[in-house]
């Protein structure tokens, strides 16, 4: 890559986050999947290889449907609670826990469903075994990443950083992903099993 080239690609990034965002996602999404696969026993040699398909569908996911809904999230929670105050930051933190958090855990299960070429109605069923198990962790450890981001990391980073912070999140979303539904641990199935009941 040449000189000009490289300083085209940064001048880019820095006037537009969301691309910057994009190819974060598209980075690290792709590379969570394969870390939950090699957890699951995939390698490269034995029979149980890697499923490349499968990473190819977290980064396409990642980067063209995650980045730009989180990118115009913190655009929206910006212009409604400008400002970087803790007060400020308390209430963005508050506002995504209960709104954004579970419309992102929803499309998840529902849009990587569909990317597998599952039914309309395989879709929902996923949402509705696997959203309260993955909410009950999410709840437990993003809103302290969120008030972090808020209130710490300048607007223009915003995404790239929650992006880097996704990679642990993202392997524990493909772990969840690739559960059967009797395989989801007790301790988060409990609140499920009763809504589903």
């Amino acid at each position: 890559m040449s000189v000009w080239s490289k300083n085209a690609a940064v001048t880019i990034f820095k006037k537009y986050p969301l691309l910057r965002g994009m190819g974060s996602y598209g980075i690290i999404w792709p590379i969570s999947s394969f870390i939950q696969q090699t957890f699951e026993g995939k390698s490269f040699e034995s029979e149980n290889r890697y499923d490349w398909w499968r990473c190819a569908r977290y980064g396409l996911y990642g980067s063209c449907y995650v980045a730009p809904t989180i990118y115009t999230w913190f655009t929206i929670a910006s212009v409604v609670w400008p400002g970087t105050t803790f007060k400020v930051a308390l209430i963005k933190t508050f506002v995504e826990t209960i709104t954004y958090t579970p419309f992102a855990m929803c499309s998840f299960y529902f849009g990587m469903s569909l990317l597998e070429r599952k039914s309309f109605d395989e879709a929902v069923t996923e949402v509705k075994t696997k959203f309260w198990p993955t909410y009950k962790v999410g709840a437990s450890v993003w809103p302290a990443v969120a008030m972090f981001n808020f209130y710490f990391i300048a607007p223009k980073n915003r995404v790239p950083f929650i992006s880097i912070c996704s990679l642990i999140w993202t392997c524990f979303l493909a772990y969840m992903k690739h559960l059967d539904a009797e395989n989801i641990p007790l301790k988060l199935k409990d609140k499920s099993a009763r809504l589903n009941a």
